[in-house]
């Protein structure tokens, strides 16, 4: 086990041989690592934490640490991460609260830049981006494969659809679309599909021309969601995509960003 001397490791954390424990890092009596983490230096690991294998962790990053709300006394709440990722240099994240659920979930092979922070009770699915000084508040939900810009504040409750994309600088007050482009620029609205996004995920001609169809509808008709929602279902094009972009917008509580 590579540990630097300078380093704190409280009794009862474990920490397996085969990670690495850079200079002035601390890690808390209740933190569980996988395999192979790498924590460079003056990183912070707190409270009940359990990360997977090969995460990597940038100096002053503060993980596991205590939820920024004023009900919460100290309850032995989680924060669960996967495997393969990188948390970068100040990057915040912290665990959840009793009336929240008890548990902030980070998923595996994400990349979270510099100063980002990642709120209470919120959930992270897997390959997602969060740009530097990305902001989530609590129990907020990014789906996998979405990327939020730099500088974007995200709302209470909000989800990030999958697949989607928000600018940098985009406040975020309401649900995301799933494989959507939402920018500040255009008034904090969607303005179509991903599609640079899809293609490099390996979405073909077909499922990408069925997208379309639906956004051109959801954005650009002159229908309203509920409209536009009935016409998708009449005219009998169902897809695993198509199902899963109508069953977001049905299910949503805040309102989606059209």
């Amino acid at each position: 086990m590579s540990i630097h001397p300078t380093a704190v490791i409280a009794e009862g954390a474990i920490v397996p041989a085969s990670c690495t424990v850079g200079p002035f890092c601390t890690i808390g009596p209740d933190v569980h690592l996988g395999e192979d983490c790498v924590l460079v230096s003056h990183v912070v690991l707190d409270g009940h934490l359990s990360a997977g294998d090969r995460n990597r962790f940038a100096p002053f990053a503060a993980i596991g640490v205590p939820p920024q709300d004023l009900k919460y006394r100290g309850e032995p709440t989680r924060l669960v991460i996967g495997s393969d990722n990188d948390i970068r240099e100040y990057v915040t994240i912290s665990r959840g609260t009793p009336g929240g659920g008890g548990t902030t979930r980070i998923g595996s092979h994400c990349l979270i830049m510099c100063y980002a922070h990642i709120g209470h009770d919120s959930s992270i699915g897997d390959h997602c981006i969060l740009a530097n000084a990305a902001t989530l508040a609590g129990h907020v939900t990014v789906e996998d494969y979405a990327t939020v810009g730099a500088l974007c504040p995200v709302h209470q409750f909000c989800r990030i659809g999958r697949y989607s994309y928000v600018g940098g600088g985009t406040t975020i007050t309401q649900d995301v679309l799933p494989y959507s482009l939402t920018s500040a620029k255009r008034e904090t609205h969607a303005y179509g599909l991903n599609k640079v996004g899809l293609t490099r995920r390996g979405f073909t001609p077909e499922r990408l021309r069925a997208l379309q169809h639906a956004f051109r509808l959801l954005l650009a008709a002159k229908l309203n969601t509920a409209q536009a929602i009935e016409r998708l279902r009449t005219e009998g094009a169902h897809s695993e995509d198509l199902d899963y972009l109508l069953t977001f917008i049905e299910s949503s509580h805040r309102g989606v960003l059209k």
